[in-house]
């Protein structure tokens, strides 16, 4: 696919798809409650609507139409065994959520999803609900498909070995299956969509600071949820409005949970023009709205506690960097050498291609400020936000670049090379 290239003054206003994290609980919450749960601007976007797939095999009737999504919740008890393997497509949530819910159910079930997924490590999942007593046959031990053998599940206490908001999640999910009180410590704080949707579904999650208890047995009741925009999406937005000449991009109904918005403070660090009007709140979700103008940037170290709050948007911080007045360093950001792609190689590759000085360390990247871009043939690697990385990189190119497996955005962003048309 030919992208868009070369654009100077990119003005306008963009709504992003629903958050992706959101949407996946949403299903996963209104399936295990009791009665109907409805979601609107739930995220239509592959992943998701692999969520919904999912939940649909073991027995749960899901109404997608236009703008809103109807779960007729059946409690945990109302899941059945599904008739064929469950396929999560590429979604590295959905299955590694799952393997939490289908640990303490009453039946056995397998799970499997693409390529892809078939080479990212389910052990760091697996190896903590085993401690539980769950039981799992899989590929080398590690690797799905995975079958999951459904058993009663004891509480434990667990410290997370790494910042990960999904093996925190799946834990969180066994836990509510368990027979008393489970403890997660994390090593740093991460995205805490799941212990909001708890409390918003009508159950108990007590945390402090670092430490999270959860109580097994606890029934949730369907409920109304709206999800915010995601600021995942919006973060390749706010990366244009700030390195592409004359321009001012404003984001509306953008979600600021605390523990997303590493993007924001990343920026500001940078010297970027930012501003951040915070605007509603759907339970403990805040929402609000972003408006960014082009810059002038400096490169900074970015490391830390800071990461988990910035993860998905380490690749387009990346071009960021590279635009910036001298040397950014990204560091302790080991965790994208297991996204949809190795996204430290990926990222090298791909930029470097287009003129970018940087190199891959083993935890991050090192990135040259002010780089011009130049045109070339690039690859998504199946990976929703490289490619949309790409599709920014292009705005700056001095000719014309070709992304291949352009349709990788759709896992997440199905109109996002329509909105960026949108702004010249």
């Amino acid at each position: 696919m030919q992208l868009i290239r070369n654009k100077q003054g990119l003005n306008g206003t963009i709504r992003v798809p629903g958050d992706k994290s959101i949407s996946h609980r949403s299903i996963m919450f209104g399936a295990l409650a009791e009665g109907t749960t409805t979601v609107t601007n739930f995220l239509m976007g592959e992943d998701c609507l692999s969520t919904i797939g999912v939940f649909r095999a073991l027995g749960v009737s899901i109404d997608v139409s236009e703008g809103k999504i109807v779960v007729q919740g059946k409690g945990w008890d109302g899941l059945q065994k599904p008739a064929e393997t469950l396929d999560v497509g590429n979604s590295g949530t959905t299955i590694r959520l799952m393997l939490g819910i289908l640990a303490g159910r009453s039946f056995d079930a397998t799970i499997e999803g693409d390529a892809s997924i078939a080479k990212r490590p389910m052990g760091r999942v697996m190896n903590p609900l085993r401690e539980m007593g769950a039981t799992f046959e899989a590929k080398e031990a590690n690797f799905a498909p995975v079958k999951v053998i459904g058993t009663k599940l004891s509480p434990m206490e667990y410290t997370l070995p790494v910042a990960s908001a999904q093996v925190k999640s799946a834990i969180i999910f066994a836990a509510l299956q368990a027979e008393g009180e489970t403890t997660i410590i994390e090593k740093e704080k991460t995205r805490d969509h799941t212990e909001q949707m708890i409390r918003q579904f009508g159950g108990e999650v007590e945390v402090d600071d670092l430490t999270i208890r959860v109580s097994g047995g606890q029934k949730f009741r369907g409920q109304e949820v709206v999800v915010p925009g995601d600021i995942s999406s919006a973060a390749f937005f706010i990366v244009a409005g700030l390195i592409i000449p004359n321009s001012k991009i404003r984001l509306e109904n953008v979600g600021i949970n605390p523990t997303r918005t590493g993007i924001i403070d990343v920026v500001q660090a940078m010297g970027g023009r930012i501003t951040v009007e915070k605007t509603s709140a759907v339970g403990d979700e805040p929402a609000g709205t972003i408006t960014v103008e082009t810059s002038e940037l400096k490169g900074i170290e970015i490391g830390g506690d800071i990461i988990p709050r910035l993860i998905d948007e380490l690749p387009v911080i990346a071009l960021l960097a590279s635009q910036a007045t001298g040397k950014t360093v990204i560091k302790d950001a080991e965790e994208l050498k297991v996204k949809e792609t190795n996204r430290i190689d990926a990222v090298v590759t791909e930029l470097s291609k287009m003129g970018v000085a940087l190199v891959g360390t083993e935890d991050g990247m090192i990135i040259e400020g002010q780089q011009n871009l130049h045109g070339a043939t690039v690859k998504s690697y199946g990976d929703h936000r490289m490619g949309m990385m790409l599709q920014i990189a292009a705005l700056l190119a001095d000719s014309g670049v070709t992304l291949e497996n352009a349709e990788a955005v759709k896992v997440s962003y199905p109109t996002f090379f329509e909105d960026v048309a949108s702004l010249y």
